[in-house]
């Protein structure tokens, strides 16, 4: 793949342009449903209307529209773009690999909010205000990640990746926290990047 190819496939129309919106919320309403028949609540418990939160430590994280994490799902959209555009073939479609990353999001954003993970991200990382996500965090996770495909779909890969790294810093730096550092703490946890992070 040369340094100008860009993450995306020859078009391939689609019955109606409004088909990808309507798929998309689509999820998002099956998302919002399944939330809400799990018990999440709409919006901060707290009473704090801003809609933004950036204090990963306290009871508001996750529970506002916007909050440190954000660029996490935003690196969910470009990352699964990447490695879709890169494992399947040229002939799928940018609609199938869209929906395909949707429907990835989606089911996180479903199985983050049980009780195995919210416990897990309590005893495995320095959340340990963790309550799950309210409905309005899902729903604008949902959106930075399909707005991770929008930019991917747009950039070479080499700035794809350049643009992953980047994320990571930043969010290194800001949070003491990234993608890639909140899937080994979920997966195998290392006191040594749980003492760090309790020390910020």
């Amino acid at each position: 793949m040369s340094s100008e190819t860009h993450l995306s496939e020859p078009a391939i129309e689609t019955p109606s342009p409004r088909r990808p919106a309507y798929s998309l919320l689509g999820l998002a309403t099956l998302m919002w449903v399944t939330l809400w028949s799990m018990g999440r609540v709409w919006w901060c418990e707290k009473g704090d209307w801003l809609p933004w939160s950036f204090d990963v430590m306290s009871s508001h994280n996750s529970q506002h529209l916007f909050d440190p994490y954000a660029l996490s799902h935003f690196e969910h959209g470009l990352g699964l773009w990447l490695l879709l555009s890169l494992i399947l073939p040229a002939r799928v479609s940018a609609f199938s690999k869209i929906m395909a990353i949707a429907v990835i999001e989606v089911g996180w954003e479903i199985l983050e909010n049980t009780p195995m993970v919210i416990q897990r991200y309590r005893e495995a990382t320095v959340s340990l205000d963790y309550f799950g996500d309210s409905i309005a965090n899902s729903t604008s996770d949902y959106l930075m990640c399909l707005a991770g495909i929008w930019l991917a779909r747009r950039i070479n890969w080499r700035a794809c990746v350049g643009t992953l790294v980047a994320l990571e810093i930043i969010s290194l730096l800001w949070i003491r926290d990234s993608l890639l550092i909140n899937i080994i703490m979920l997966t195998y946890p290392i006191d040594a990047i749980r003492e760090w992070q309790s020390a910020g």
